[in-house]
């Protein structure tokens, strides 16, 4: 790949990776209520995701959905009504995390999942795939470049933003701080699923 491609490449990935959206959001949501270590589930399976959703766009998934509108449809709307869930569900939230585990929680296979509905993810992979792998002659090779360079930065992204939820934990424990912030972290949630819609 060239010099000029990769950089381009890697320019879209740090804009879209860090800016705030479902995955940022809820991995900064998970670390402040329940820890950084509950929250690494959350963390890995992103990237795990991102990278699944890569290689079925690059075989032909990503084409199949911008073909058939009822499926392009269906995702959107499983990805709006999920997003509206979680950001409810994080809303009602007022005390940290018990050790029970019945608090906040998205686990490994949920995250992952999360991927296939997320509009955000979509739209980076299909402009991935159109732009950088599909009808090249070496696009098997720049499909392993590819793949890690997307997963790092996943991983990384929602790490960081992970670690702020978990330094923020002794800060959000006095009084109604964790209330407002969980709101806040659901209005973020909610103003995607909006924006979902808009799209």
């Amino acid at each position: 790949m060239p010099w000029a491609e990769f950089t381009a490449l890697f320019l879209l990935a740090t804009a879209m990776s860090f800016t705030p959206g479902p995955n940022t959001s809820l991995a900064t949501a998970i670390a402040a209520n329940r820890g950084l270590k509950p929250a690494m589930r959350f963390v890995l399976a992103v990237p795990v995701g991102w990278c699944l959703m890569l290689v079925l766009c690059a075989a032909g998934l990503g084409a199949a959905v911008l073909a058939v509108p009822p499926l392009r449809w269906g995702i959107k709307a499983l990805g709006i009504a999920y997003l509206f869930w979680l950001a409810w569900r994080l809303s009602q939230s007022a005390r940290m995390a018990q050790a029970d585990g019945s608090h906040l929680t998205v686990g490994f296979w949920e995250g992952v999942a999360l991927q296939f509905v997320n509009i955000k993810a979509w739209l980076m992979l299909l402009a991935i795939v159109a732009s950088w792998i599909i009808g090249r002659d070496d696009g098997v090779r720049r499909m392993v470049l590819v793949v890690p360079v997307m997963a790092g930065f996943a991983f990384t992204s929602n790490f960081a933003y992970a670690a702020v939820g978990a330094l923020l934990r002794g800060w959000l424990a006095q009084g109604a701080r964790l209330l407002w912030f969980n709101r806040a972290m659901g209005l973020v949630l909610a103003f995607t699923a909006l924006w979902m819609i808009a799209a």
